[in-house]
This record gives C-alpha cells, sequence and structure tokens, in this order.
C-alpha cells in the first residue's frame, strides 16, 4: 500500500510525496547499483530497461484530492515511465543518489517552471513537458528545417477543458479549468517542425539527428490533442526502434517492431518530435 509523508531538506523544500517502502527501494538501489554499472551504454537506455516487464498502468497520477508527488514505479504509462527514466538520469549525472534527490528531480520534470502548487502546475501536455524542461536546462528539441523535419504542426489544444469530465480533478475543482483553458489558449497558434512517420524508416545516416536516447512524443491527428503517446528512441542492426510504456504489449518494451513498422498500425499517428536530454 502507497503511504503518504513529507519529503524536505535543510534547504527549505518540503513537500507531500506518496510512494510504496518497495518503490522507495526500487529507486535506490537502482541509483546505487548505476554508481557501480557506469560502461558505455547510453545511460537513458540503461534506466529504461530497470523497468522493462514493469506493467502498463493509466492515471497513477489522479490520486486523492489535491495535488502532490507521487512515485509509482510498479505500474507506469508512457509519460510517467519516461519521466521516471529521465529522473533517474539526471541524478546519475549530478551523482546524487537518494530518494530525496529523485523525488526533487521528479518534481522539477513533471511541474511547472520545477515548482509543485495545485493541479494546473502539472504539465499535461506533452508540449507544456518540453517547453518547460527546455527552459530549465534539462533537455533540447532537436530540430532542424527541412529534411527530416518536413512537417509542421500547428498546435491547437483544449481537450482538457473541453472534457472535464474525464479528469478528477477538475471535476472535484471545477474551478481549475478556467486556468486550464487559458493555459491551452497561450499555446495555441505555435508551429513545430517534425519528422513524419514515412521517415522512420530511415538509415542511420538519414536520421543522424536522431540518437539512441532521445525522448519521442508522437503527435497526433486527435482533436484538442498535440500528442498520443511518448517514448525513448534506440538504434538497433540500422533501424529506429520504441523503449516505452506499451498499452499493446500491457507493459514496458524495449519494441523489436521497427519504430516505423510500429507507427504505420497506429491510424492517428503523423510523426515525432524529439528532445534530447543535456
Amino acid at each position: 500500500m502507497a503511504s503518504l509523508f513529507l519529503l524536505s531538506s535543510a534547504a527549505a523544500w518540503s513537500q507531500e510525496v506518496e510512494c510504496t517502502q518497495a518503490d522507495r527501494a526500487k529507486i535506490e538501489s537502482i541509483l546505487r547499483k548505476a554508481a557501480t554499472e557506469a560502461g558505455n551504454e547510453n545511460r537513458m537506455i540503461y534506466f529504461g530497461k530497470q523497468f522493462l516487464g514493469i506493467p502498463y498502468v493509466a492515471h497513477t497520477l489522479e490520486e486523492g484530492n489535491k495535488e502532490h508527488l507521487i512515485v509509482n514505479v510498479h505500474g507506469l504509462d508512457c509519460t510517467t515511465f519516461v519521466e521516471t527514466v529521465f529522473a533517474l538520469y539526471l541524478c546519475d549525472k549530478e551523482d546524487r543518489r537518494t530518494f530525496d534527490d529523485f523525488c526533487r528531480n521528479l518534481t522539477k520534470i513533471r511541474f511547472r517552471n520545477g515548482k509543485m502548487t495545485d493541479y494546473t502546475s502539472r504539465l499535461h501536455y506533452f508540449t507544456w513537458w518540453g517547453e518547460d524542461n527546455e527552459q530549465l536546462g534539462l533537455v533540447r528539441q532537436v530540430v532542424r528545417d527541412g529534411f527530416p523535419f518536413s512537417a509542421i504542426q500547428t498546435v491547437n489544444i483544449n481537450y482538457m477543458s473541453a472534457h472535464p469530465e474525464y479528469y478528477k480533478q477538475l471535476k472535484l475543482h471545477p474551478e481549475f479549468i478556467p486556468v486550464i483553458r487559458s493555459q491551452e489558449q497561450e499555446t495555441n497558434g505555435r508551429m513545430f517542425r517534425y519528422i513524419p512517420k514515412s521517415r522512420l524508416n530511415g538509415s542511420p545516416k538519414e536520421l543522424a539527428d536522431v540518437h539512441t536516447g532521445d525522448i519521442i512524443s508522437i503527435i497526433t491527428n486527435k482533436d484538442g490533442l498535440d500528442t498520443s503517446h511518448v517514448g525513448i528512441v534506440f538504434w538497433q542492426n540500422g533501424k529506429l526502434h520504441l523503449m516505452h510504456a506499451s498499452s499493446l504489449y500491457k507493459k514496458v518494451v524495449m519494441d523489436q517492431k521497427t519504430f516505423y513498422n510500429y507507427s504505420q498500425g497506429q491510424k492517428s499517428h503523423l510523426g515525432i518530435r524529439v528532445y534530447r536530454p543535456n
């Protein structure tokens, strides 16, 4: 059972964290082990592999009646998988290996300007996630004019404010709806280059801008949304593949289907935007 406790430090930083003792022990064990297993493997892939086979579970961040930091590594969706791996990556890079360090990095990644206040401070759309983490210097969006970034997305998001009934916190706190709507409208109209899915079958030379360990968001044509899925890419036998928490496979996998073949089977997928951990 998950428990709620107060995480604090001498730096006058504190917040409520919900997790199980097993999850806390797993995070600390992974970070300790990583210190002795440097190796040459890409570190995003290294940390991602620690969760292979973990069940896919949606909506794990919607517990409770108010926003707090939830750490759940016994059930992951596509976003919480990427966030967990990236928070571990940052701890490893900083050589900080306590659960408190992990929680600080997870907060930085998950919330607007790295600060959690209420539900509206969470980076619900991946466009927000990418822009905010880039602003904090944690990632950079990989993009260039022209090939292979030959398509342009004009963001038009309104799914959350148009469908508050699908979100527990918006049902409990209808006063958050206009705040979310204002945040959505502030983003709408922004344009981003992306790699169309028809290009994902390219060779390592043709897709040289995409590196093993990059975080990708999949552009969608679904009304009101910007992206429909996120994961971490890797090259295998000259083809691009995806490591992700998969609702199809019901677990975290290093997909043996090529990313191109996976994407061709998803009609709503248009292509990818690429983010590289700094």
